[in-house]
Order: structure tokens, then sequence, then C-alpha cells
């Protein structure tokens, strides 16, 4: 810190002595001694506030950056969102389109068929000797579950 040799520190406790005396010395070494050992732990503190600044300068720092990512993704999900929402729309309104004219469709038959005036509209009719297609078969049939005894065992 200091250039100073052994031959430095020499001169000046002999000069101290000889301006302080032999009685005062010690007392001004234990004084200067606290005075100084308060100064390194001032010059300490000051060091660590100065470290614990710059390590909050630096989170802050990294918490902008980090909002500033967030803010970056966000803005890429709800674009992504908005494009899938619009390709959803363009594939839904044929199907929309189509699923309303089936059921107007639908409407129109239903109030042919129910008119006042007996008319039905080629309206098939019902053949008996016809199998129905939607009733399961015999071979169709789901099997009986087996039975199983309290002992774990099938019968």
């Amino acid at each position: 810190m200091f250039d100073i040799g052994i031959s430095e520190l020499g001169v000046i406790g002999v000069v101290a002595l000889i301006v302080i005396g032999p009685e005062q010395l010690p007392r001004v070494a234990r004084t200067a001694g606290h005075l100084l050992g308060r100064l390194r732990r001032y010059v300490s503190d000051v060091k660590s506030d100065i470290s614990r600044e710059m390590e909050l300068a630096d989170f802050k720092r990294m918490q902008e950056e980090i909002q500033t990512a967030a803010g970056q993704f966000e803005q890429n999900m709800n674009q992504g969102i908005a494009a899938v929402n619009e390709q959803v729309g363009e594939i839904a309104a044929p199907v929309v389109a189509a699923a309303q004219e089936v059921s107007d469709s639908a409407n129109q038959a239903l109030q042919n068929a129910a008119a006042p005036d007996g008319g039905t509209e080629d309206v098939p009719a019902v053949d008996e000797n016809q199998p129905d297609l939607f009733a399961l078969s015999e071979s169709a049939q789901p099997a009986p579950a087996p039975k199983i005894a309290p002992d774990g065992e099938k019968h």
C-alpha cells in the first residue's frame, strides 16, 4: 500500500518516541490500532455495499431481460393462436354451411311429411321382408360373461 521499508519505520518510531514520550506512546499506539481497525472495517463495508449494489444491478438487468423474453413469447403465442383460429374459421365455415343445408333440408322433409294435405314426398316404404341393417345378428351378440366362483376360478 505505502512503499515504506524497515528503515523508514524505524525513523518514524524514533521521532514518535521523542515527540510523544515514553509514557504516552503505548496509549497512542493502541488508539492508532483501534482507528486503523475501524478504517479497515469501514473499507470492507464499503466494498461489500458496492458489491451488493453491482449484484442488484445485475439482477435487475436479468429481470428486465426475462420480462422482455416473456413478453415476446406471449406475443408469439398470441400470434400463433390467432393464426390457428383463422385457419379453423376457414375450415369450419364450409362445414357449418353444409350442416346448415343438411338441417334445412331435413326440416323441409319433415314439414313435407307432416303436411296436413296427406301428401308425402318420395318417402320410401318400409319393406317387411327386408332385414333391419341396424339390428345385431345372433353371431354378433356379445357372449355372456363367465361366472367366477368365490375362490377365483372360472366355471
